[in-house]
């Protein structure tokens, strides 16, 4: 990340108008807006209802996102058999094929999703800055949301809490 993106981040952030990784959680909704996969399957966030979900919004050509893909799948991998799901948004401006090609060489084992037309990105709270992500509590609630790449340590405990939940 640069110093001018950076500074700009924070910015926002003390703006209110993002929440960078490790600060304060809101409690929205999830969008109820459609996401399409790689393989034609069609997600409905209502469905993320009883797991705890993380949506990362991603693209091919994002050096921080390719770095952060493996702590992804080890987080995925790890917490998957206590009801842990991942999906990862390619932004409108990455190619299908590209993002096929990432899901298949890189052996992605969780629902990697294209975003042609930018719906879910604008959908998500106009998401634009990758990687971007959204974990998602049992209860299909937004309690955080993580710009750049997570602190992995506070990542996974927040993990941990939310799939204790009832």
């Amino acid at each position: 990340m640069t110093p001018a993106l950076r500074s700009i981040l924070l910015s926002l952030a003390a703006a209110g108008s993002i929440v960078l990784a490790g600060c304060a959680k809101q409690s929205d909704a999830v969008p109820a807006v459609p996401i399409g996969t790689i393989t034609g399957q069609q997600i409905n966030t209502a469905d993320f209802k009883g797991k705890v979900t993380l949506v990362n919004f991603w693209a091919t050509d994002c050096v921080t996102c390719v770095k952060e893909m493996p702590m992804l799948v080890d987080t995925y991998n790890k917490f998957k058999p206590r009801g842990y799901e991942t999906v990862a948004v390619a932004m409108k401006h990455d190619r299908p094929d590209f993002v096929l090609h990432f899901a298949e060489t890189r052996k992605l084992p969780f629902k990697v999703a294209l975003d042609p037309k930018g719906e879910v990105a604008l959908a998500w709270n106009n998401t634009r800055v990758t990687p971007t992500s959204y974990l998602v509590n049992k209860r299909g609630e937004i309690v955080k949301r993580y710009v750049g790449e997570p602190d992995v340590a506070e990542f996974h405990a927040t993990i941990e809490k939310l799939l204790a939940e009832s």
